[in-house]
Protein backbone atom coordinates (compact mmCIF):
# COMPACT_ATOMS: atom_id res chain seq x y z
CA UNK A 1 0.00 0.00 0.00
CA UNK A 2 1.79 2.76 -0.91
CA UNK A 3 2.19 6.40 1.39
CA UNK A 4 0.26 8.13 -0.78
CA UNK A 5 -3.01 6.64 0.16
CA UNK A 6 -1.79 8.43 3.89
CA UNK A 7 -1.10 11.86 2.88
CA UNK A 8 -3.24 15.11 3.17
CA UNK A 9 -5.55 15.69 0.96
CA UNK A 10 -9.32 17.68 0.13
CA UNK A 11 -10.66 15.96 -2.40
CA UNK A 12 -8.86 12.72 -2.72
CA UNK A 13 -8.73 11.79 -7.22
CA UNK A 14 -9.48 7.52 -6.56
CA UNK A 15 -10.24 5.59 -3.60
CA UNK A 16 -9.56 2.29 -2.84
CA UNK A 17 -11.99 -0.78 -2.28
CA UNK A 18 -10.43 -3.44 -0.29
CA UNK A 19 -13.35 -6.33 -1.06
CA UNK A 20 -13.38 -8.01 1.80
CA UNK A 21 -11.20 -7.35 4.64
CA UNK A 22 -9.91 -10.27 6.33
CA UNK A 23 -11.03 -12.44 3.50
CA UNK A 24 -8.66 -11.25 0.62
CA UNK A 25 -7.43 -15.02 0.03
CA UNK A 26 -11.15 -16.39 -0.38
CA UNK A 27 -12.29 -13.66 -2.78
CA UNK A 28 -12.20 -15.83 -5.97
CA UNK A 29 -14.18 -18.32 -4.21
CA UNK A 30 -16.89 -16.05 -2.95
CA UNK A 31 -16.92 -14.94 -6.37
CA UNK A 32 -18.65 -18.16 -7.69
CA UNK A 33 -21.94 -17.73 -5.37
CA UNK A 34 -21.89 -13.62 -6.18
CA UNK A 35 -21.53 -14.23 -9.75
CA UNK A 36 -24.03 -16.82 -10.18
CA UNK A 37 -26.44 -15.19 -7.92
CA UNK A 38 -26.01 -11.81 -10.38
CA UNK A 39 -26.71 -13.69 -13.00
CA UNK A 40 -30.10 -15.41 -11.89
CA UNK A 41 -30.58 -11.79 -10.81
CA UNK A 42 -30.55 -10.30 -14.42
CA UNK A 43 -32.12 -12.96 -16.38
CA UNK A 44 -34.68 -13.25 -14.24
CA UNK A 45 -36.10 -9.83 -13.87
CA UNK A 46 -35.61 -9.47 -17.88
CA UNK A 47 -37.85 -12.69 -18.08
CA UNK A 48 -40.47 -10.67 -15.74
CA UNK A 49 -40.37 -7.59 -18.16
CA UNK A 50 -40.59 -9.52 -21.12
CA UNK A 51 -43.59 -12.10 -19.87
CA UNK A 52 -45.34 -8.81 -18.81
CA UNK A 53 -44.79 -7.02 -21.74
CA UNK A 54 -45.91 -9.82 -23.97
CA UNK A 55 -48.84 -10.96 -22.23
CA UNK A 56 -52.02 -8.78 -22.56
CA UNK A 57 -53.46 -10.39 -19.68
CA UNK A 58 -50.81 -9.28 -17.38
CA UNK A 59 -51.60 -6.03 -18.39
CA UNK A 60 -52.66 -4.60 -15.22
CA UNK A 61 -51.63 -2.19 -12.04
CA UNK A 62 -50.20 -5.36 -9.73
CA UNK A 63 -47.80 -6.27 -12.99
CA UNK A 64 -47.09 -3.09 -13.68
CA UNK A 65 -45.30 -2.36 -10.18
CA UNK A 66 -43.99 -5.62 -10.63
CA UNK A 67 -42.11 -4.43 -13.73
CA UNK A 68 -41.11 -1.07 -12.12
CA UNK A 69 -39.53 -3.46 -9.18
CA UNK A 70 -37.60 -5.66 -11.68
CA UNK A 71 -36.55 -2.54 -13.48
CA UNK A 72 -35.16 -1.27 -9.71
CA UNK A 73 -33.44 -4.30 -9.07
CA UNK A 74 -31.51 -4.71 -12.93
CA UNK A 75 -29.93 -0.94 -11.81
CA UNK A 76 -29.62 -1.70 -8.16
CA UNK A 77 -27.76 -5.16 -8.47
CA UNK A 78 -25.59 -3.76 -11.57
CA UNK A 79 -24.62 -0.84 -9.84
CA UNK A 80 -22.88 -2.77 -7.74
CA UNK A 81 -21.78 -6.46 -8.41
CA UNK A 82 -19.71 -5.41 -11.66
CA UNK A 83 -17.23 -3.93 -9.74
CA UNK A 84 -16.93 -5.97 -6.61
CA UNK A 85 -16.29 -8.70 -8.97
CA UNK A 86 -13.17 -6.80 -10.97
CA UNK A 87 -12.11 -6.71 -7.34
CA UNK A 88 -12.56 -10.45 -6.95
CA UNK A 89 -11.33 -11.58 -9.95
CA UNK A 90 -8.83 -9.01 -11.09
CA UNK A 91 -7.79 -6.78 -8.14
CA UNK A 92 -9.20 -3.74 -9.61
CA UNK A 93 -9.67 -1.58 -6.44
CA UNK A 94 -9.59 2.00 -7.40
CA UNK A 95 -12.67 3.68 -8.19
CA UNK A 96 -12.59 7.41 -9.31
CA UNK A 97 -13.76 10.18 -6.22
CA UNK A 98 -16.73 11.18 -8.64
CA UNK A 99 -17.65 7.64 -9.76
CA UNK A 100 -17.55 6.25 -6.25
CA UNK A 101 -20.05 8.95 -5.41
CA UNK A 102 -22.43 8.22 -8.28
CA UNK A 103 -22.36 4.72 -7.10
CA UNK A 104 -23.28 5.67 -3.72
CA UNK A 105 -25.98 7.69 -5.06
CA UNK A 106 -27.54 4.88 -7.20
CA UNK A 107 -27.11 2.44 -4.30
CA UNK A 108 -29.62 4.60 -2.09
CA UNK A 109 -31.51 6.50 -3.78
CA UNK A 110 -32.98 2.54 -5.73
CA UNK A 111 -33.01 1.15 -2.74
CA UNK A 112 -35.03 3.74 -1.43
CA UNK A 113 -36.83 3.51 -4.48
CA UNK A 114 -37.75 -0.19 -4.20
CA UNK A 115 -39.09 0.61 -0.64
CA UNK A 116 -41.56 2.99 -2.29
CA UNK A 117 -42.57 0.65 -4.82
CA UNK A 118 -43.37 -2.27 -2.35
CA UNK A 119 -45.68 0.44 -0.60
CA UNK A 120 -47.49 0.59 -4.23
CA UNK A 121 -47.98 -2.94 -4.26
CA UNK A 122 -49.38 -2.95 -0.73
CA UNK A 123 -51.56 -0.37 -1.38
CA UNK A 124 -52.77 -2.04 -4.66
CA UNK A 125 -52.90 -5.58 -2.36
CA UNK A 126 -55.15 -3.38 -0.47
CA UNK A 127 -57.71 -2.21 -2.89
CA UNK A 128 -58.39 -5.61 -4.82
CA UNK A 129 -58.90 -6.95 -1.82
CA UNK A 130 -60.74 -4.25 0.42
CA UNK A 131 -62.42 -2.42 -2.11
CA UNK A 132 -62.50 -4.72 -5.53
CA UNK A 133 -65.16 -2.52 -6.71
CA UNK A 134 -63.26 0.53 -6.75
CA UNK A 135 -60.30 -1.04 -7.98
CA UNK A 136 -60.32 -0.68 -11.57
CA UNK A 137 -61.76 2.97 -10.89
CA UNK A 138 -58.58 3.80 -8.44
CA UNK A 139 -55.65 2.31 -9.90
CA UNK A 140 -56.13 3.09 -13.67
CA UNK A 141 -53.12 3.16 -16.04
CA UNK A 142 -52.61 7.01 -15.50
CA UNK A 143 -52.85 6.47 -11.68
CA UNK A 144 -50.04 4.18 -12.11
CA UNK A 145 -47.69 6.10 -14.03
CA UNK A 146 -48.09 8.58 -11.40
CA UNK A 147 -47.18 6.41 -8.47
CA UNK A 148 -43.75 5.70 -10.13
CA UNK A 149 -43.11 8.84 -10.70
CA UNK A 150 -44.07 9.73 -7.26
CA UNK A 151 -41.77 6.75 -6.36
CA UNK A 152 -38.88 8.14 -8.43
CA UNK A 153 -38.81 11.39 -7.50
CA UNK A 154 -38.73 10.64 -3.87
CA UNK A 155 -36.02 8.66 -4.32
CA UNK A 156 -33.81 10.93 -5.89
CA UNK A 157 -34.96 13.96 -3.91
CA UNK A 158 -34.70 12.43 -0.69
CA UNK A 159 -30.95 10.08 -1.76
CA UNK A 160 -29.45 13.63 -3.35
CA UNK A 161 -27.43 15.24 -0.12
CA UNK A 162 -25.45 11.72 0.21
CA UNK A 163 -23.23 12.43 -2.11
CA UNK A 164 -23.57 16.43 -2.60
CA UNK A 165 -22.78 16.30 1.35
CA UNK A 166 -19.72 13.83 0.98
CA UNK A 167 -18.58 15.90 -1.61
CA UNK A 168 -18.41 18.51 0.57
CA UNK A 169 -16.01 17.09 3.29
CA UNK A 170 -12.23 17.10 3.80
CA UNK A 171 -10.65 13.60 3.20
CA UNK A 172 -7.42 13.48 5.22
CA UNK A 173 -6.91 10.62 6.59
CA UNK A 174 -6.78 7.94 3.98
CA UNK A 175 -8.89 6.76 0.79
CA UNK A 176 -8.89 3.27 1.40
CA UNK A 177 -12.88 1.88 1.71
CA UNK A 178 -12.88 -1.25 4.27
CA UNK A 179 -15.75 -2.29 1.51
CA UNK A 180 -16.37 -3.81 -1.93
CA UNK A 181 -18.79 -0.78 -3.20
CA UNK A 182 -18.51 2.95 -2.05
CA UNK A 183 -21.44 2.67 1.07
CA UNK A 184 -22.89 5.51 2.14
CA UNK A 185 -21.39 5.20 5.73
CA UNK A 186 -18.42 3.94 5.01
CA UNK A 187 -17.12 6.55 2.49
CA UNK A 188 -18.29 9.00 5.56
CA UNK A 189 -16.36 7.40 8.02
CA UNK A 190 -13.56 8.75 5.71
CA UNK A 191 -13.69 12.43 6.03
CA UNK A 192 -11.76 14.30 9.10
CA UNK A 193 -14.16 16.87 10.16
CA UNK A 194 -18.03 16.69 11.71
CA UNK A 195 -20.13 14.40 9.47
CA UNK A 196 -22.82 14.41 12.14
CA UNK A 197 -25.42 16.17 9.37
CA UNK A 198 -24.68 12.96 7.63
CA UNK A 199 -25.24 10.35 9.92
CA UNK A 200 -28.72 11.84 11.31
CA UNK A 201 -29.67 12.56 7.70
CA UNK A 202 -29.21 8.94 7.04
CA UNK A 203 -30.82 7.84 10.37
CA UNK A 204 -33.78 9.67 8.94
CA UNK A 205 -34.07 8.33 5.47
CA UNK A 206 -33.59 4.48 7.28
CA UNK A 207 -35.81 5.13 9.87
CA UNK A 208 -38.11 7.98 9.39
CA UNK A 209 -38.40 7.10 5.19
CA UNK A 210 -38.47 3.48 5.37
CA UNK A 211 -39.43 2.53 8.46
CA UNK A 212 -42.48 4.99 7.49
CA UNK A 213 -43.08 2.57 4.20
CA UNK A 214 -43.01 -0.46 6.84
CA UNK A 215 -45.53 0.84 8.90
CA UNK A 216 -48.29 1.95 5.80
CA UNK A 217 -47.18 -1.37 4.86
CA UNK A 218 -48.07 -3.43 8.09
CA UNK A 219 -51.13 -1.17 8.27
CA UNK A 220 -52.53 -2.23 4.78
CA UNK A 221 -51.68 -5.96 5.47
CA UNK A 222 -53.78 -5.73 8.51
CA UNK A 223 -56.63 -4.34 7.19
CA UNK A 224 -56.11 -7.14 4.21
CA UNK A 225 -55.85 -10.03 6.57
CA UNK A 226 -58.70 -8.95 8.43
CA UNK A 227 -60.65 -9.21 5.22
CA UNK A 228 -59.50 -12.71 3.78
CA UNK A 229 -60.60 -14.14 7.16
CA UNK A 230 -63.79 -12.63 6.65
CA UNK A 231 -64.89 -14.35 3.78
CA UNK A 232 -67.31 -16.97 3.98
CA UNK A 233 -65.33 -19.70 2.56
CA UNK A 234 -62.12 -21.01 2.77
CA UNK A 235 -61.39 -21.52 -1.21
CA UNK A 236 -61.86 -17.75 -1.17
CA UNK A 237 -59.67 -17.14 2.07
CA UNK A 238 -56.39 -19.47 0.52
CA UNK A 239 -56.82 -17.73 -3.29
CA UNK A 240 -56.61 -14.30 -1.59
CA UNK A 241 -54.03 -15.09 0.73
CA UNK A 242 -52.27 -16.70 -2.68
CA UNK A 243 -52.42 -13.72 -4.32
CA UNK A 244 -50.64 -11.75 -1.40
CA UNK A 245 -48.18 -14.46 -0.68
CA UNK A 246 -45.87 -13.07 -3.27
CA UNK A 247 -45.62 -9.82 -1.97
CA UNK A 248 -45.19 -10.49 1.69
CA UNK A 249 -42.44 -13.03 0.20
CA UNK A 250 -39.78 -10.28 -1.60
CA UNK A 251 -41.16 -7.92 1.43
CA UNK A 252 -39.67 -9.81 4.07
CA UNK A 253 -36.87 -10.79 1.77
CA UNK A 254 -36.16 -7.09 1.22
CA UNK A 255 -36.88 -5.68 4.78
CA UNK A 256 -35.25 -8.42 7.06
CA UNK A 257 -32.12 -8.01 5.73
CA UNK A 258 -31.77 -4.51 4.92
CA UNK A 259 -32.19 -3.55 8.63
CA UNK A 260 -30.23 -6.04 10.25
CA UNK A 261 -27.61 -4.67 7.90
CA UNK A 262 -28.19 -1.10 8.69
CA UNK A 263 -28.08 -1.88 12.41
CA UNK A 264 -24.33 -3.81 12.61
CA UNK A 265 -23.41 -1.61 10.62
CA UNK A 266 -24.07 1.39 13.09
CA UNK A 267 -24.13 -0.60 16.11
CA UNK A 268 -22.64 -3.79 16.26
CA UNK A 269 -19.23 -1.97 17.09
CA UNK A 270 -17.80 -5.81 18.02
CA UNK A 271 -18.62 -7.61 14.99
CA UNK A 272 -16.06 -8.38 12.50
CA UNK A 273 -15.90 -6.40 9.25
CA UNK A 274 -15.93 -8.89 7.11
CA UNK A 275 -19.17 -9.80 8.43
CA UNK A 276 -20.82 -6.39 7.92
CA UNK A 277 -19.57 -6.49 4.09
CA UNK A 278 -21.13 -9.79 3.69
CA UNK A 279 -24.42 -8.66 5.02
CA UNK A 280 -24.62 -5.46 2.99
CA UNK A 281 -23.59 -7.36 -0.15
CA UNK A 282 -26.64 -9.82 0.78
CA UNK A 283 -29.08 -6.78 1.11
CA UNK A 284 -27.71 -5.40 -2.31
CA UNK A 285 -28.33 -8.92 -4.50
CA UNK A 286 -30.09 -11.25 -2.22
CA UNK A 287 -33.58 -9.46 -3.48
CA UNK A 288 -32.89 -8.78 -7.06
CA UNK A 289 -32.09 -12.33 -6.97
CA UNK A 290 -34.97 -13.47 -4.92
CA UNK A 291 -37.80 -11.26 -6.32
CA UNK A 292 -38.32 -12.57 -10.18
CA UNK A 293 -37.96 -16.49 -8.20
CA UNK A 294 -40.54 -15.65 -5.72
CA UNK A 295 -43.05 -14.08 -8.21
CA UNK A 296 -42.23 -16.77 -11.13
CA UNK A 297 -43.06 -19.33 -8.95
CA UNK A 298 -45.89 -17.95 -6.20
CA UNK A 299 -48.05 -16.15 -9.21
CA UNK A 300 -49.69 -18.13 -11.43
CA UNK A 301 -49.99 -16.49 -14.36
CA UNK A 302 -46.79 -15.57 -15.17
CA UNK A 303 -45.63 -19.15 -13.72
CA UNK A 304 -47.88 -20.79 -16.67
CA UNK A 305 -46.92 -17.58 -19.18
CA UNK A 306 -43.40 -18.92 -18.53
CA UNK A 307 -43.97 -22.60 -19.03
CA UNK A 308 -45.58 -22.00 -22.38
CA UNK A 309 -43.30 -19.88 -23.56
CA UNK A 310 -40.61 -22.86 -22.66
CA UNK A 311 -42.78 -25.60 -23.62
CA UNK A 312 -43.53 -23.91 -27.14
CA UNK A 313 -39.66 -23.46 -27.69
CA UNK A 314 -39.59 -27.03 -27.24
CA UNK A 315 -41.77 -27.86 -29.62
Amino acid sequence: MSDSNKTDFTNPSTFILLGIPGLEAAHVWISIPFCAMYIIAILGNFIILFIVKTEPSLHEPMYYFLCMLAITDLVLSTSTLPKTLSIYWFNSREIDFSACLSQLYFIHCFLVMESGIFVAMAFDRYVAICHPLRHSTLLTNPMVAKIGLAVVFRGNILILPYPFLARQWPYCRTNIIPHTHCEHIAVVKLACTNTHVSSYYGLFVVFGVRGLDMIFIAVSYTQILKAIFSLPTKDARLKALGTCSSHLCAILAFYIPGLFSTLTHRYGHNVPLHFHVLIANVYILVPPMLNPIIYGVRTKQIRGRLFQLFTHKGT
